[in-house]
């Protein structure tokens, strides 16, 4: 596992309080710094210093490539396999992701024409949102992160 980037420092502290918390449910009390010593083991690394050093100081990110997303596409419900992502800096800041969905959704709302598409791109901010709107002021891409 070490060949990956981690999850970001604060997001591997608050999985070993969850480590500690549900050791503890069962009788055996480690202090935090233990738990971040097993937590760093169960991942594949040597100790809690070396994977604090491999997850370095960047925030943590909802999206990763090979991961999974769900949300609305020009107002249509998917779910998808995210194949592409890239960070935005300044702004608002946010990811130009590319996602293949599980279903194709059709991208055309008239009865005699349909376009449907499997493959998608779109910018999305923070919130999981494109800047990019529909007529009736939907955006193009809504993520569900989280």
């Amino acid at each position: 596992m070490t060949s990956s980037q981690p999850l970001s420092r604060d997001a591997l502290k608050a999985q070993a309080k969850r480590l500690r918390k549900a050791l503890e449910a069962e009788g055996n009390f480690v202090s935090h710094g233990e738990s971040l010593e097993l937590l760093a083991h169960q991942m594949g690394y040597r100790d809690w210093n070396t994977l604090s050093a491999k997850a370095g100081n960047r925030p943590d990110t909802p999206l990763a490539v090979g991961g999974r997303v769900r949300g609305r596409y020009l107002g249509q419900a998917f779910e998808a396999d995210i194949i592409g992502l890239r960070s935005i800096a300044g702004g608002n800041g946010g990811w130009r992701v590319s996602l293949n969905l599980d279903e194709a959704v059709d991208t055309v709302k008239f009865d005699g024409f349909s376009n449907l598409r499997r493959r998608i791109s779109g910018t999305v901010n923070k919130d999981g949102r494109s800047v990019e709107r529909t007529s009736d002021g939907t955006p193009h891409l809504q993520l569900s992160l989280r």
